[in-house]
């Protein structure tokens, strides 16, 4: 029995490891540090963080599922270059779901269940003025996931998840650095409160405008 307690640990550290790694790795792609376009292999990476190869290259299979990075046979793996265009496509399609859903939701869901989702987004306000790239990112995704979940349509959910993890990494550092992404993160605070107040229209026009508000930030990212 010892012998299986012991098996279990060890998957469980492997595991917590390989979530640590690509946990760092996202930060150096949010960063900059690791440039879109260029090659990285495990082992040069695991020299980096002190470590084996194995964590380091699974943690990039979980970032190439995510579309940030792409395996390059015998080589390693290229970041993912993201073109104006793709971030056109993405945001796009995202407006095209999010708009009308939040209009649904604020229709449909119950006050204390959008009044769950205001610590979230206050979550995402505090990251951003502390300059907290990964906290943003990870409130921000739980925010609006959250609340497309109202919804109940859980392939929704998942399509708009792979829609932002696509792209959600791109000029986010450039936003910082001008001091765009509280004003952006303050959003998420004026489309709750719409909701609550019953105002699916201004709800539907807040996101609508969040979104572009956010492309257009990316876009002066890319002058």
């Amino acid at each position: 029995m010892g012998g299986h307690l012991k098996q279990s640990n060890l998957i469980t550290a492997q595991e917590r490891l390989r979530d640590q790694v690509a946990h760092a790795l996202r930060a150096a792609l949010i960063s900059g540090e690791l440039q879109p376009g260029l090659v990285y292999s495990a082992p040069a990476l695991a020299a980096d963080f002190g470590i084996s190869a194995t964590p380091v290259r699974e943690a990039m299979l979980d970032l190439a599922r995510e579309g940030l990075v792409e395996p390059v046979r015998n080589k390693g793996f290229r970041v993912t270059e993201v073109s104006g265009r793709d971030l056109d496509q993405y945001t796009e399609l995202r407006a095209l779901i999010e708009v009308p859903t939040v209009g649904a939701v604020t229709r449909t869901a119950a006050r204390e269940q959008l009044e769950a989702l205001r610590p979230v987004a206050e979550e995402i306000v505090t990251s951003a003025r502390g300059h907290d790239l990964i906290g943003y990112l990870d409130a921000d995704r739980r925010f609006h996931l959250s609340l497309l979940g109202l919804h109940g349509n859980e392939r929704l959910v998942e399509t708009v998840g792979d829609l932002r993890k696509r792209s959600r990494l791109y000029g986010l550092t450039a936003l910082d650095e001008r001091g765009k992404l509280v004003a952006s993160a303050e959003e998420h605070l004026e489309l709750l409160d719409l909701m609550l107040s019953g105002d699916a229209a201004g709800a539907e026009a807040c996101m609508a405008r969040h979104l572009g508000h956010v492309r257009s930030l990316w876009a002066a990212d890319e002058d």
